[in-house]
């Protein structure tokens, strides 16, 4: 073997570098030893170091930030419902509540006049001027070209029932199309068109179909709007039904999680799953221990809705890594852990109708809920007129009564002013603070001048001090609160 030589010179250095490495190490040692004091100082430099935390929001903490903070602060955290008591609510509501769907109880037929009662709700033009994302006005036309794509002649006298179920994330739109319309130019992220989301193994009923044959019109448990075909199944009444009865079954429990990579069916591949799903579970005896080229002892298997070639409804064994933020059945419902789903969405996007992959504000309290099993309607405005839960309402002007609930509040509570609702997580110093998915952030400062600034996602704010306008707070348009026992 032949070794390679080196002058005295560079053996001289390479010693050199060699020591000076070893004394800079047994120094470093050296220091670690020099005591309490020391151990002290450097910390507090370190911490020094941190840029300090800046924000726009009123009273607001980087602390608060952590879910942590709300929970220690929860005096009793004891269940408030049982399984058994949120199915007899969950009944209760879609028997009584008109802005829930029993598709349980919906009829086999319904008369032509139903169904177009039901598409005029969502299909119908705006009474003020709506944009194109290039600026132009949706003119008179392109409401021609919209209805043309409705198609209201086609709807028969007499309509039978077909039965579907979603099989990916999608939108309910207001009319067939995926065109994004605008209140105004300024406000490019609240598309006027979409109406909701739809997710994974929710039932629909369909109803009617458009122009083009590409988006079905149809009813969930709590809206009616048109989907994209390409995310529906169409199947079997009874077939659906056993699905849904099915008592084994995981829930998510993360803001989203997403389905394992499948190479052999991309049906079943990365499905991206939101809160709140739930899936029916399998066993390694029924499917066995190869389920689409990997071993499901370390994952979830679920029977996942899919659809065929002709759009007909299947069910396939799909697994979910253990490892993701699922349950298995619901959760326990009761505070600390209302404050860790809420807290799961925290920073995300807003998405108008559950636009942008995310949601709205009652999308997100939705889905926050449906994690313990708890269904509610859609809209803010359906929530608070709703009787599905205990409800404080209050006139305009009774400003006493609103003060005396709000020192009432307890965690999880929803909070309803017009267009939007906020969930109640704890106090500090007397001020209540909420979690909500908000776009807009308006105040007075200390100078008496007016701040309006942007949030745009899921947020943590004091209530006071926030404004709707320069003349009516937060406060002041109070009309409902809800608390959900």
């Amino acid at each position: 073997m032949k070794f390679a030589s080196f002058d005295s010179k560079t053996v001289r250095d390479f010693a050199l570098v060699i020591v000076t490495g070893l004394t800079s190490l047994v120094l470093v040692s050296c220091d670690a030893h020099l005591g309490e004091g020391s151990e002290q100082a450097a910390l507090e430099r370190k911490v020094s170091e941190q840029p300090e935390y800046v924000s726009d929001v009123p009273k607001l903490t980087e602390e608060m930030l952590s879910v942590k903070f709300w929970q220690e602060k929860i005096e009793r955290d004891a269940e408030r419902l049982r399984i058994d008591e949120i199915v007899a609510l969950n009944t209760l509501s879609l028997t009584q509540d008109s802005y829930l769907h029993n598709l349980a109880d919906f009829p086999e037929m319904l008369a032509r006049q139903q169904v177009l009662e039901l598409i005029d709700q969502v299909s119908r033009p705006a009474s003020a001027p709506r944009y194109r994302l290039d600026g132009r006005v949706v003119s008179e036309q392109d409401y021609a070209s919209l209805e043309a794509a409705v198609q209201r002649t086609a709807v028969p006298e007499s309509v039978e029932v077909q039965w579907g179920m979603v099989v990916a994330r999608a939108s309910m739109r207001s009319y067939p199309t995926a065109l994004r319309v605008l209140k105004s130019t300024d406000d490019r992220d609240l598309d006027r068109f979409q109406e909701t989301g739809v997710f994974p193994g929710q039932r629909l009923a369909i109803l009617h179909e458009s122009a083009d044959g590409e988006w079905w019109f149809a009813v969930n448990y709590h809206y009616a709007a048109w989907l994209p075909k390409r995310a529906v199944a169409v199947g079997e009444r009874q077939q659906i039904s056993a699905w849904h009865e099915q008592s084994h079954r995981v829930t998510v429990s993360g803001a989203q999680v997403r389905t394992n990579y499948n190479p052999e069916d991309p049906r079943t591949s990365e499905v991206v799953l939101d809160m709140g799903v739930s899936l029916p579970l399998l066993t390694a005896a029924e499917v066995g221990h190869n389920v689409n080229g990997q071993n499901p002892h370390a994952s979830y298997i679920v029977s996942l809705p899919v659809r065929d070639a002709e759009g007909r409804l299947e069910f396939e064994p799909t697994l979910i890594g253990r490892g993701q933020d699922v349950t298995v059945g619901l959760l326990e419902y009761r505070p600390s852990l209302v404050l860790q789903q809420a807290f799961k969405f925290l920073g995300e996007r807003y998405g108008w109708g559950h636009d942008y992959n995310g949601r709205d504000c009652t999308g997100f309290v939705g889905e926050v809920y449906k994690s313990f099993g708890i269904l509610m309607p859609r809209n803010s405005g359906q929530q608070g007129k709703s009787d599905f839960a205990p409800t404080k309402r209050f006139a305009v002007d009774d400003h006493v009564a609103r003060a005396e609930a709000l020192g009432e509040l307890q965690v999880g509570d929803l909070i309803y002013i017009p267009g939007h609702v906020m969930m109640f997580i704890g106090e500090v110093d007397g001020e209540p603070y909420v979690i909500h998915d908000v776009t807009g952030l308006s105040y007075y400062q200390s100078d008496e001048s007016f701040y309006k600034g942007t949030l745009s996602g899921v947020s943590i704010t004091p209530l006071t001090p926030l404004y709707l306008n320069k003349e009516k707070s937060f406060v002041d348009g109070i009309y409902a609160i809800k608390t959900i026992i």
